[in-house]
């Protein structure tokens, strides 16, 4: 089995964002603009959501695909690599998740 990442859609979404492919999702959703991009990911939030809540998970593997695939997007048009995002998790596990929230809060 092929190991598949979420640096490996990173490259993807950047190369079909770049294309101006008007048959790609990617760079149709792309060429609209953040706006687009962050309600597409908002929807797919609330529909892994309401799969989780079902105990749906057929549906819940699907929606977590379409969540993760456009948060991908939206930190595309963001020009936030996902590095960033792995860094700042990798850093949060130094200490506690109730240790970290609150110093959040400070």
């Amino acid at each position: 089995m092929t190991v598949f990442s979420l640096q490996d859609l990173e490259k993807i979404i950047a190369e079909r964002a770049a294309s101006g492919d008007d048959q790609s999702w990617t760079a149709r959703l792309a060429a609209a603009g953040m706006d687009k991009a962050a309600k597409k990911m908002g929807e797919e939030a609330v529909e892994t959501v309401i799969a989780a809540v079902a105990q749906d998970d057929e549906h819940l593997v699907a929606e977590s695909a379409d969540l993760l695939y456009h948060w991908l997007v939206v930190l595309h048009l963001a020009g936030v690599p996902l590095s960033r995002v792995m860094a700042e998790l990798e850093s949060r596990t130094a200490r506690s998740g109730v240790a970290e929230k609150a110093a959040r809060r400070g």
